[in-house]
């Protein structure tokens, strides 16, 4: 309607007027134009796209070595000579004799209600059944001064201070060495001279016996003239100078330190001649 009614008053006007009617008209219309495209908002740049940041590269996993090399160490220098290892059983010569123990007639055996020494088979044996007994048996017509011997003993029950072991250079009951060793690991020398005891090498803790029973050990002495020597398995434990009793036979011995019994083997006796 607004329309019709500016071309209504647009044919009224004379031909001039309407020239400039139009003129005015195109001017505005360029005005409104300009102010126009002026209040139009520009477009606005497109967004810059976030970066997008690439997952940090990971390290491998390292691998475990569970078998290290080892550096070879370096090498300490040795000194040009070593002192030599004496020997502890020099001069042993020939075999003088070896006792399997088959024969019954080669020792004095032992039969008592608090315990026994018996022949076994290849094997003589020493038992005990009460505490605080002692009981030994004597190999027979031997007589040795200077010798090795050596003698398996085998505890099959045995504990604490229990001992037993090797008699030597036995003159009588009441002249002899007695080697003892103990069922908690200890070794010592008593010396019976005429009846009358001492210890000259007392209870001595050693690594070379097996404790308690069942075991086995190897017991040996190397005796010249007064200087005695004492394996275990042969490895040395001590030795004594003492020349009270130069000679006499060998026997075994086993005594109880408690009221549990108390049962030893012994087997295979050797004895060498010793060249001084």
């Amino acid at each position: 309607m607004v329309y019709l009614a500016v071309i209504m008053q647009i044919r009224k006007l004379t031909a001039a007027s309407r020239a400039r009617f139009i003129k005015l008209g195109a001017l505005g219309w360029a005005v409104f134009c300009l102010l126009a495209t002026a209040c139009i908002p520009t477009a606005m740049p497109a967004p810059s796209p976030t970066p997008t940041l690439a997952p940090a590269t990971q390290s491998p996993t390292p691998t475990i070595v569970w078998f290290p090399p080892t550096p070879t160490p370096t090498p300490f220098a040795s000194p040009t000579s070593l002192p030599p290892t004496p020997e502890q059983r020099p001069g042993i010569g020939d075999v003088m004799f070896i006792d399997n123990f088959a024969r019954a007639d080669g020792w004095m055996l032992v039969e008592k209600d608090c315990g026994s020494a018996r022949l076994g088979k290849n094997e003589l044996t020493i038992a005990i059944s009460k505490q605080r007994v002692y009981i030994f048996s004597l190999r027979q017509e031997l007589q040795l001064t200077n010798f090795y011997a050596e003698i398996t003993a085998n505890p099959s029950l045995c504990r604490g201070l229990d001992e037993y072991g090797l008699l030597m250079r036995v003159m009588s009951p009441g002249d002899y060495y007695r080697f003892s060793v103990s069922c908690d690991g200890q070794v010592r020398l008593d010396r019976i001279f005429q009846s009358q005891a001492s210890s000259p090498q007392p209870w001595l803790l050693s690594g070379s016996i097996p404790i308690g029973g069942p075991s086995t050990s190897r017991l040996g002495v190397w005796a010249v003239g007064p200087e005695m020597r004492f394996f275990i398995n042969g490895e040395f434990q001590f030795s004594i100078k003492d020349g009270a009793i130069p000679v006499g036979t060998l026997g075994v011995f086993a005594r109880s330190a408690s009221d549990e019994a108390l049962t030893v083997n012994f087997l295979d006796l050797t004895v060498w001649e010793v060249n001084p």
